[in-house]
């Protein structure tokens, strides 16, 4: 009986040795970072939206004019060209950016339907206050982007 608990004993303390020595020290991991490939396509799509977040007061201005026929255009045409492109970047970002950018996607396309709806509808305050939350959709976007300078040293 005394020759199997010693058996025993030194099985577990096989065992517990084994065991102990595959876990090992954790390595940390470093955050993950941008390729250049990834910061090479977010810099060849990033002038269109800056371009059309530069047109800001232009859209302002034709709603306040109430010329409803260029919202509408303006809409339909550069402001969704940008919310094409900005789909286009998302699968470019960080693994943990890209859940933030849908979001902020398909906030700024809500915001543009309103947008379009109240062109519509005449809606002049309806149509202020959604534009300024699509122009707030689009800088809450450029903030999720990386600093593409760094693809320019390569």
């Amino acid at each position: 009986m005394v020759g199997q608990r010693s058996f025993l004993s030194l099985i577990l303390v096989f065992l517990a040795t084994f065991l102990i020595g595959c876990g090992g020290p954790s390595v940390a991991k470093a955050p993950p970072t941008y390729t250049q490939a990834q910061l090479v396509q977010i810099k060849e799509y990033l002038p269109e939206i800056e371009a059309v977040r530069d047109r800001s007061q232009e859209l302002q201005k034709l709603i306040e004019s109430k010329e409803w026929i260029n919202v509408g255009n303006f809409i339909h045409g550069p402001m969704t060209e940008a919310r094409l492109t900005m789909n286009y970047v998302v699968p470019h970002l960080l693994t943990s950016d890209q859940q933030k950018a849908r979001q902020v996607v398909r906030d700024l396309f809500e915001h543009l339907v309103k947008v379009d709806q109240a062109a519509t509808a005449r809606n002049t305050q309806l149509a202020l206050s959604n534009y300024k939350a699509v122009y707030t959709d689009i800088d809450k976007f450029l903030k999720l982007l990386p600093d593409t300078s760094q693809s320019e040293a390569s």
